[in-house]
């Protein structure tokens, strides 16, 4: 080979690793957003299990996300870091291309008894690489504002979006590792706040006071998305079933002041009311929990994603 053919292969090289790069670099990383982006449903599952093999298995489900559930299951750093590993799904990323997720891991973190609580286990779950957070109990706008503010990092001087103040220390190297980006920080941000942010900060709406003052939180800058829970709603509300006409009164006013604000609205489902909660406008729902993708959640999920047109 001569000095100028070497020269012309070093350059094509270069300029196809530098051609990949921008591509991963530019990608979304967080599906979910990006569903959210190009107006589809997202379909995921609750996970109490922090088992290899569950990962392993929820990571070629055909879910959009999944959410580990770190309110009644233990909290537990150390096995959520495990299982974000279990998680990984390299032929995937290899045939994709891509450094996106197929299956998007998130936390819901305990009900916090003050801010500081929340803010160090917001910080724990965000630096092993979660890409959000599912805010329990939220009942008013001081709280929904105090989880924008956990889940993002104190912005520079000057930019359009320094409000709310970010709270979240900054030590991310196992997040830098995980996420396979060298501006995590940069990436690190709430949507959509900030367009370009990869970090979901979701209230839990489940609980009438929370319903009384949705229109007030769903203003919170910073705020990814809205969950009903109907389960604690009722109970909430006196009510022993979920299906009392009152709750989903109660579910239905929360969703319609999330549609008039463009913000995306979840649910839980199943088999027998997965469409119909898609038809309503909810932008993202879970069709089971626990473990893997079981048959009631894959049934559901096929159900879904016909709904949608995603099939």
């Amino acid at each position: 080979m001569t000095m100028r053919t070497r020269k012309l292969v070093a350059t094509i090289v270069s300029f196809l690793l530098f051609g990949i790069a921008t591509d991963v670099s530019a990608q979304r990383l967080n599906k979910l957003i990006e569903l959210f982006e190009n107006d589809q449903p997202g379909f995921g599952v609750l996970s109490f299990n922090y088992s290899l093999d569950n990962a392993r298995s929820l990571s070629t489900s055909g879910l959009d996300f999944v959410f580990i559930d770190m309110e009644h299951a233990p909290f537990d750093v150390e096995r959520l870091r495990e299982f974000l590993l279990g998680m990984t799904n390299k032929r995937s990323i290899l045939e994709k291309g891509t450094l996106q997720p197929d299956v998007v891991p998130f936390v819901r973190i305990p009900a916090a008894g003050g801010a500081e609580e929340l803010i160090a286990q917001a910080k724990q779950v965000l630096d092993v690489g979660v890409f959000g957070i599912f805010f329990p109990a939220i009942h008013t706008r001081e709280q929904a504002e105090l989880a924008v503010r956990a889940t993002r990092y104190p912005q520079y001087n000057n930019v359009p979006d320094y409000e709310p103040t970010g709270l979240r220390g900054r030590n991310p190297s196992n997040a830098v590792w995980y996420w396979g980006v060298g501006d995590y920080h940069a990436k690190a941000d709430v949507w959509p706040l900030d367009p370009e942010g990869e970090l979901l900060a979701m209230m839990f709406i489940e609980s009438a006071e929370g319903v009384e003052n949705i229109e007030e939180i769903i203003t919170v800058p910073g705020l990814g998305a809205i969950f009903i829970g109907p389960s604690d709603l009722s109970t909430s509300m006196g009510y022993a079933s979920p299906s009392a006409p009152q709750v989903e009164e109660a579910i239905q006013r929360v969703l319609q002041v999330c549609l008039d604000n463009d913000v995306p609205c979840a649910i839980t489902t199943g088999a027998g009311s997965v469409q119909q909660r898609i038809e309503q406008g909810f932008s993202f729902v879970t069709v089971g929990a626990d473990s893997g993708l079981n048959s009631g959640a894959a049934n559901a999920l096929r159900l879904g994603r016909e709904s949608a047109g995603r099939d």
